[in-house]
């Protein structure tokens, strides 16, 4: 950590005991720990439900939960969200962390593929979270937005935050061209910029939130 982000950490609110626990154990198990959204894009996860106010929300991969856990926080309290995982192995560590947490009751944990179990909730949704398997990007997009000929999953006044938009910089790196993480991201953030149906601004913390707002 270099020291200006060592002050950015410093000068931010304290991450929570339960969210520092969840970040060692993540790092300690996990293949690829840097999926996990950590303390500042948690906080700013946490502040944008505060501002947005949604009474339901939907995240597109769970991983082991700080991302769902954050939103969580933000909820008023009669407000849910639905997370979908694909890995079923991440589960128990997950829902664990859930039973433990004050917020616990308002995150509902699915598993599965969200392209299959999203349309199932039978609700619109306030805020999305798009964060799961790169290479789905523009699926989950035309899932919510309605456009593969089944109900839209969002509304007018709806947010979609979609993580990991810039990839580490490969979206601008003409040899990452080829690769199908990096082409399905490079779609999605077009199909985003085209779309009149939307706005949105690309915030570029840690890997990059794009955010999206439907008119």
């Amino acid at each position: 950590m270099d020291a200006l982000e060592r002050y950015i950490h410093e000068h931010t609110q304290e991450e929570e005991a339960l969210l520092r626990e969840l970040d060692r154990e993540t790092h300690h198990r996990m293949v690829a720990p840097r999926m996990l959204s950590g303390h500042l894009q948690g906080k700013l996860l946490t502040m944008l439900t505060r501002m947005i106010r949604p009474g339901r929300v939907l995240e597109i991969g769970t991983f082991t939960g700080y991302s769902a856990l954050s939103f969580a926080a933000g909820l008023e309290e009669n407000a849910r969200i639905d997370t979908i995982e694909v890995d079923d192995e991440l589960e128990s560590l997950a829902q664990s962390y859930f039973d433990r947490s004050e917020h616990g009751r308002k995150i509902h944990l699915h598993i599965g593929s969200a392209l299959d179990i999203a349309p199932t909730l039978g609700t619109e949704f306030d805020l999305v979270f798009i964060d799961g398997d790169k290479r789905e990007y523009p699926a989950y997009y035309r899932m919510l937005m309605g456009d593969e000929g089944g109900a839209p999953l969002v509304h007018s006044g709806s947010y979609l935050i979609a993580d990991n938009i810039l990839w580490s910089g490969k979206v601008v790196e003409p040899l990452a061209r080829g690769d199908r993480h990096t082409e399905a991201l490079l779609e999605f953030n077009r199909m985003v910029v085209e779309d009149e149906r939307v706005e949105n601004i690309i915030v570029p913390i840690r890997d990059g939130l794009n955010l999206i707002r439907v008119k």
